[in-house]
């Protein structure tokens, strides 16, 4: 298994798996189908063309053969917030679950994120129904700092989510 940046050759890919996320577990993004499906692969392609040359802005990719995992990282734009990043739609195919491909991705992001200077803390948020994802982030350190109730709302059921944070001050984190 091979994890790395992708790139604007990677868009298809990308693409592909972001839509099968969105289409299968619609209640653990922020991002729906429609609205991703509305951006097409040329916004894509775009996006990730201008993320090779933002280095605050990056999304990681895992490959067994084909794409298999994904895990976008962005550190925050304004002055004030620039201590922190975030992770963000992270997913891994069901076929491929259990193999530690989450764990590689996370793993990639926070090795990435320790070398932007002055970037402190790494921020994401789980749906409470996502028990596995949960337990792999408090997995690599990941500690739970707050709870929004009815964070993402479907047609007919809220989802809240569960705020957790990793303190890269602290070091390196040792399972």
């Amino acid at each position: 298994m091979e994890v790395r940046n992708l790139t604007e050759a990677d868009a298809e890919a990308f693409w592909n798996i972001r839509l099968r996320a969105l289409r299968d577990n619609p209640e653990s993004f922020g991002a729906s189908f429609d609205e991703f499906l509305d951006r097409g692969i040329a916004g894509v392609a775009q996006g990730l063309s201008k993320r090779s040359g933002a280095p605050d802005d990056v999304t990681f990719g895992a490959f067994d053969r084909t794409i298999v995992g994904i895990a976008g990282f962005r550190r925050e734009k304004e002055a004030k917030r620039r201590h922190k990043a975030v992770i963000w739609g992270m997913y891994v195919v069901p076929e491929s679950r259990g193999k530690g491909i989450g764990k590689a991705l996370l793993e990639a992001a926070i090795a990435y994120a320790r070398t932007l200077p002055g970037l402190e803390r790494i921020n994401l948020s789980v749906v409470l129904t996502s028990k596995e994802a949960h337990r792999l982030f408090q997995a690599v350190g990941f500690e739970s700092y707050g709870l929004e109730r009815e964070a993402l709302k479907l047609p007919k059921q809220y989802f809240d989510q569960e705020l957790m944070t990793l303190d890269l001050k602290k070091g390196e984190h040792t399972p």
